[in-house]
């Protein structure tokens, strides 16, 4: 299912050939500037450019016999290189390349990621937008509260995906950056404007001080980002599940014509792009508090975090693409039911007002403990026998006697509740 939905490119970001392809564009850029400086002969950084090839599965056989992963590396492309292959690797330790290399892989799968999340804001200001003025029921506890409108809902997703892209850029700008100080981060065989020139050619900017590895509170933070952000689908997802429920049908994804919902019951349509998207957040939730638990290692390095971090990065990244896909697409096609909107809202007679009449009341010289008492006396009597309670309330000769019909026609006047969604959405869209 999620290949359908995944861009190959992504996928195509964290397959070993495109992984050992980085390798040696930094093994690559590398030469080249200590070239520049005359400690690599020109030829040889010109080869290591050159014949330098990739041969997967020359590379794992070797590490199937060595048990070390760059070092097999380097042996194969160094059977490619030739004598000039003395010169590959030449000052460098394996993080050196391994942890810049990744910034290169993540700089590519945030760019498309991005795109996503571009695209997820734009359809979710288009639909509040036609939606604006769509009254519903907001509910708070799950119980009928006060009225709101569904572009206001759409709105705030749309508010909260802005922040998420806020996020997100910040997150992708901090792991943009490597590092070619060796072995411990002290630079003992080459020089720090070598890392900074080395990083300029491949378009990252160096690590002001690490060990041998990028500190992990860059990466910890990256996947927290992609965390939060799809719990912000998780929580669209869950919002479009309950406004689906038999009981409420007010949205609806997307069901084509062929879509069978169950194979014993006919009549299902059930919300499975929502629970796909919230079960697969879960699993990206999860991953950060594997970045969590990478930050700390011993010393100056241990490769605890290595071996997670081949998971955790392409899941994490891959899941974010494909459920940002799937939330845009589900935002697009979903179906909206304003007239049953109308129709919950109205459920109630009227029970959804009181607390505009008990402001009215206090207004009109009541107090606000007797106002309160009355109020709820009649609420009460219309949720647990079914009444009507703008019937009730207009027939109390307490409440008639401070407000004429034309002020309780006020009161229960939706327009008056929902005055302020143009206001709302002129802030939120910077407008006017």
């Amino acid at each position: 299912m999620i290949a359908r939905y995944t861009r190959p490119q992504m996928g195509q970001i964290w397959n070993d050939e495109n992984k050992y392809r980085m390798w040696l564009e930094v093994e690559a850029a590398a030469s080249e500037t200590l070239a520049e400086d005359g400690i690599v002969p020109v030829e040889a950084a010109r080869a290591i450019r050159a014949r330098g090839a990739i041969d997967v599965a020359r590379i794992q056989e070797i590490e199937n016999e060595v048990r070390h992963d760059v070092i097999a590396f380097t042996t194969a492309v160094a059977e490619k290189i030739g004598p000039e292959s003395r010169w590959l690797h030449y000052g460098l330790t394996s993080t050196d390349v391994v942890d810049t290399a990744q910034a290169l892989q993540l700089k590519a799968a945030s760019a498309l990621i991005r795109e996503d999340l571009v695209r997820l804001v734009e359809v979710l200001r288009k639909r509040a937008l036609e939606f604006k003025h769509t009254p519903m029921i907001g509910r708070t506890h799950g119980v009928h509260a006060e009225p709101t409108t569904f572009g206001l809902k759409l709105l705030n997703w749309y508010a909260e995906m802005e922040r998420n892209l806020a996020r997100f850029d910040a997150a992708a700008e901090q792991m943009r950056v490597g590092k070619l100080s060796g072995a411990v981060g002290t630079f003992g065989h080459l020089k720090p404007e070598h890392e900074e020139r080395i990083c300029a050619k491949l378009g990252l900017k160096p690590d002001p001080i690490a060990t041998q590895v990028i500190q992990r509170d860059r990466h910890a933070h990256y996947i927290s980002t992609l965390a939060i952000i799809t719990a912000t689908l998780d929580k669209i997802a869950t919002e479009i599940r309950h406004l689906q429920r038999t009981e409420v049908r007010e949205v609806e994804e997307y069901f084509s014509e062929k879509q069978k919902g169950s194979s014993a019951m006919p009549h299902k349509r059930n919300p499975i792009t929502c629970e796909q998207i919230s079960g697969l957040a879960r699993v990206v939730r999860s991953n950060a508090q594997v970045a969590y638990e990478n930050v700390p290692l011993w010393h100056e390095r241990d490769i605890s975090h290595s071996s997670a971090e081949r998971v955790i990065f392409p899941d994490s990244t891959i899941l974010t693409d494909y459920l940002l896909a799937r939330t845009g697409n589900l935002i697009e096609t979903m179906f909206v039911y304003p007239a049953r909107m109308l129709k919950n809202l109205e459920s109630t007679g009227g029970l959804i007002f009181s607390g505009q009449l008990l402001l009215d009341l206090a207004e009109a010289g009541m107090l606000r403990e007797d106002a309160y008492r009355l109020v709820q006396k009649h609420a009460m009597d219309a949720w647990q026998n079914d009444l009507v309670f703008r019937d009730l309330v207009s027939k109390d000769p307490e409440i008639t006697g401070r407000l004429t019909g034309e002020k309780l026609a006020h009161t229960f006047d939706l327009n008056r509740q929902l005055r302020n969604v143009d206001a709302i959405f002129a802030r939120v869209l910077k407008e006017g």
